[in-house]
């Protein structure tokens, strides 16, 4: 079943995560598609950008689904999974266009590392929370996953919500930079798609060279699973 759509869009490459019945949650299927839609994204010729949303209000994405995890994955499925959301986050933060998630809802643990990937983030106002609980349910951040948090320079509000599991609103998420604009739900999905839209504008190899600059430890990781 697929849990997510890939559409272009004036020149944009939307993905929409629809499993809002599971909160977006990621299991080894998951990972693959969000994999493959990367790559079409990374194979695409001429100027473009991605943008990542939900159709739900609710939920973004809670990250990993802990009761497939733990209950209904194979033994395979369990030892293949840590790479490949390793891969999943690398492919993302390291995409050869310009990056924008819109977090309309919840974003937590594993869903909120992937927000972190993307070059920018796009918040709703008024609800949802991001938050990095992985404190309270005993699952250890992994080393390129502390190299994708790294992104943020806030290293005092990172400790506070890596040690704490502490949820920050938008508006306290804006304060210390972890989020780039807040909008209203009404304007939200817009807002977002015009930002995306100003930097498909921009020459991609031009844009890829500068974020690389700023990405050196996380682009060295492309080799090792071979993107």
């Amino acid at each position: 079943m697929s849990t997510m759509t890939l559409e272009l869009k004036e020149g944009v490459h939307v993905l929409t995560l629809t499993n809002n019945e599971k909160e977006n949650t990621f299991t080894l299927d998951v990972l693959h598609e969000y994999l493959a839609a990367f790559e079409q994204v990374e194979n695409y010729q001429g100027n473009t950008a991605l943008l990542i949303t939900c159709e739900g209000e609710k939920t973004f994405s809670n990250g990993i689904n802990l009761n497939w995890f733990m209950g209904n994955s194979t033994q395979q499925e369990k030892d293949a999974f840590p790479d490949t959301i390793d891969k999943v986050y690398v492919a993302l933060a390291t995409l050869n266009a310009p990056t924008v998630i819109c977090m309309n809802g919840n974003t937590y643990a594993g869903g909120a590392i992937l927000a972190a990937c993307g070059d920018f983030r796009v918040m709703r106002a008024d609800r949802g929370r991001y938050c990095f609980p992985e404190v309270n349910i005993n699952i250890p951040f992994r080393p390129k996953m502390h190299t994708v948090l790294d992104l943020y320079h806030n290293q005092q509000v990172l400790k506070e919500m890596m040690l704490l599991g502490s949820a920050k609103t938008g508006a306290e998420c804006l304060a210390a930079g972890f989020v780039d604009y807040l909008y209203p739900l009404e304007e939200l999905q817009d807002k977002a798609f015009q930002l995306a839209k100003t930097l498909k504008s921009k020459n991609r190899k031009t844009y890829s060279t500068i974020k690389q600059g700023l990405r050196e430890k996380l682009f060295s990781y492309r080799a090792e699973f071979e993107l």
